[in-house]
């Protein structure tokens, strides 16, 4: 029975243990993103890029894309049959 109760002791201070420390943790995190806001302008954060627009097929700056689509699909149901 003694060794049942010394488990029971080991459970219990352990899992406190891990409570306290992710307590901890959680406190740290939250109180961090008060202290990096406060000191953010001596290291600001780049400007996003912004993104080039690309074109969807290479047939589309021909000017003619859709004469090509057509020809591309009637080439590929010529071959499938």
């Amino acid at each position: 029975m003694a060794i049942l109760m010394q488990g029971l002791v080991l459970l219990v201070s352990g899992m406190g243990i891990v409570y306290l420390f992710l307590s901890l943790l959680v406190w740290v995190m939250n109180h961090s993103t008060q202290i990096v806001q406060r000191f953010n302008y001596i290291l600001p954060d780049d400007e996003p890029r912004k993104k080039k627009p690309r074109p969807a097929l290479a047939a589309t700056r021909a000017g003619n894309s859709g004469e090509q689509i057509a020809v591309a699909i009637a080439v590929a149901s010529a071959k499938a049959r």
